[in-house]
């Protein structure tokens, strides 16, 4: 038996499983897709041989790409831009880090207080979650975002609408600020020179601005696995927990076990309630079976496949509300074209961001060519000139919402993707819960039922059609007064990225999953740790960091409730993830 089964080593599995492993416990991490111990043998910057959803290696699907990607019951049109495998979708993220805003929490009394969603706070206070902000700030670390052209070009933007620059990492009002972002920052040579030879570590150390943060992050060249660029879990949580015993006095390494599907939560009546007792997992290159079992389960999964494993494993969901409240961040796509480089391609993907606090955010992103026509073609707007869908959508920006086709298209690209700059509209959805994962009628796979997701696409709330509006006129605004010669709105179609909230925590017993600590309300001993605990879109900022501090809290909990630990956040300092110990046993160890 082990202390702690986590099913998922995305972006909270793994923090989990790194907390609890230093405090002493027996912890087995169970991942469905596969394990990229050698990325810079194993990967490549090809965006095909990357992103491709069906055949890339950052896909959702199994170890072996020459079986098929995992399959989801779409009936909208929308993209789940997801991947498997250990670091999870944190594998192909901008390392956005982020805090939640203070208003989506419990006890918030400012005058904006009711801006935001406020029947689905989360059940405590913003102040409490700040020394577990702080904790994976720390551990990560989370720092400034290296910078260029492209994040002075949206700089000047936001100087032309008036916004203040924020200097705190609480947001406080309206704002502009560089990224707190998950990317050690360039040492050494990075970012200084094109000599590969001179790219090296220890020559070269953080960011070498290579651009390609989408394929997944290989830089520098030769450096340890734990001092590799962009802090995704892969290449910071997991080497913390597979070597917990070299650097922690008490620690215990985690054993970790990839290309394993867990196929179902194993219950037992105690004492009148349903307690988790542990899983039942499938090796996807044999069709092996394993059952194991634990004091307590962790389900991190993410915010599809764990509601679809809740479903699949006949947990009871009394209210229904497992799998509900699929939040989005209604994203929307700006484009500004310019007679001018802004180098959209080179270094740090987003590195600039804009605060509107009760409406949600917006931020740079920098793409290669061929993600920049993916989505510069993801529209329920039709195509621009041709058909508008009866959007017909216009304001700010040049002509119709849509995708640009034929001759404007190659305006567009002519010049490649460094004379664009892009805006990412991030909006404040309120939890819908018409939004949701539930099972599929269609043909089970070999895991069982697959999960369907559903949007109700063009019914959102008013708050939240408003919130994308706004924010789109002021993204537009920001390009025009960057100097963009023309601006797109694409009018995106559902792409989920930043999803959260289908398995939610919540004041409200009959509109959540989960009690304050994470331990789900029906099923004593298993907890969640992924963004699908989150109680709401956060106010609009990206969700893995919030998700990464409320794992730390949740792992906490787990300790103090059932194996009779003491708290530590604000007591200890977090183990830093560079640390000569870690290092030293990753090398050793071959990680």
């Amino acid at each position: 038996m082990r202390d702690v089964i986590v099913i998922g080593a995305g972006g909270g599995g793994p923090v989990v499983a790194k907390e609890l492993a230093q405090r002493g416990l027996s912890v087995l991490l169970l991942e469905a897709g596969p394990r990229h111990k050698d990325p810079r043998t194993e990967w490549t910057h090809l965006e095909n041989d990357a992103n491709n959803p069906l055949t890339g290696f950052l896909r959702f699907g199994p170890a072996d790409r020459a079986k098929p990607a995992w399959f989801r019951e779409l009936p909208q049109n929308s993209f789940v831009f997801q991947v498997s495998g250990v670091g999870g979708t944190t594998q192909h993220y901008f390392g956005n880090c982020p805090r939640a805003y203070p208003g989506v929490f419990a006890g918030y009394d400012k005058p904006d207080k009711d801006a935001y969603d406020t029947a689905h706070r989360f059940p405590f206070r913003y102040e409490e979650l700040v020394p577990y902000y702080e904790w994976v700030e720390a551990t990560l670390p989370v720092q400034t975002a290296a910078m260029g052209k492209k994040e002075r070009t949206f700089f000047d933007g936001c100087e032309a609408l008036g916004l203040p620059v924020q200097t705190t990492k609480t947001t406080l009002g309206e704002s502009f600020r560089p990224q707190q972002n998950a990317i050690l920052q360039p040492g050494g040579n990075a970012g200084l020179t094109r000599d590969l030879g001179r790219l090296q570590f220890p020559l070269a150390t953080g960011c070498t601005f290579c651009g390609f943060c989408m394929q997944g992050c290989m830089e520098p060249i030769r450096a340890p696995r734990n001092l590799v660029a962009k802090r995704s879990t892969d290449n910071s949580y997991v080497p913390m927990a597979l070597t917990a015993d070299a650097w922690s006095p008490h620690g215990q390494p985690v054993t970790l076990i990839a290309d394993a599907f867990v196929t179902k939560v194993l219950t037992e009546t105690r004492g009148g309630e349903l307690v988790a007792t542990g899983v039942t997992w499938r090796i996807g290159a044999t069709g092996e079976r394993f059952t194991e079992t634990a004091q307590v389960v962790v389900l991190a999964g993410g915010t599809t496949e764990s509601p679809r494993l809740w479903l699949n494993s006949g947990l009871p969901n009394p209210n229904d509300w497992v799998g509900r409240g699929y939040t989005d961040h209604y994203f929307d796509l700006m484009v500004g074209l310019f007679d001018k480089d802004t180098d959209s391609s080179k270094g740090p993907a987003s590195a600039a961001r804009a605060e509107f606090p009760g409406h949600g955010g917006m931020e740079n992103i920098g793409l290669g060519p061929a993600l920049q026509a993916f989505a510069m073609q993801l529209s329920d707007s039709g195509s621009r000139g041709f058909y508008t869908n009866g959007r017909g959508m216009t304001g700010p920006w040049d002509g119709p919402a849509g995708r640009p086709i034929g001759p404007e298209l190659k305006d567009a690209l002519m010049n490649g993707v460094n004379r664009l700059l892009n805006i990412l509209v991030i909006t404040d959805d309120d939890v819908e819960a018409q939004n949701r994962v539930t099972l599929s009628a269609l043909p089970a796979d070999e895991h069982g039922a697959v999960p369907k997701v559903t949007f109700q696409q063009f019914n959102r709330t008013a708050r939240t059609l408003a919130n994308r509006e706004l924010l789109t006129r002021k993204a537009a605004q920001i390009l025009r007064g960057a100097g963009a010669r023309k601006v797109f709105r694409l009018d995106w179609a559902p792409l989920v990225l930043h999803v959260q909230s289908t398995m939610r925590m919540g004041q409200d017993a009959s509109n959540s999953v989960l009690d304050d600590s994470a331990e789900a309300r029906w099923v004593k001993r298993l907890f969640i740790a992924d963004n699908s605990a989150l109680a709401n879109a956060l106010g609009g900022p990206n969700p893995t960091l919030t998700s990464q501090a409320l794992a730390t809290r949740t792992a906490e909990k787990i300790f103090q409730r059932y194996f009779g630990g003491d708290p530590w956040v604000g007591r200890e300092a977090p183990v830093i993830s560079t640390a000569d110990a870690v290092t030293q046993a990753v090398i050793a160890r071959g990680l």
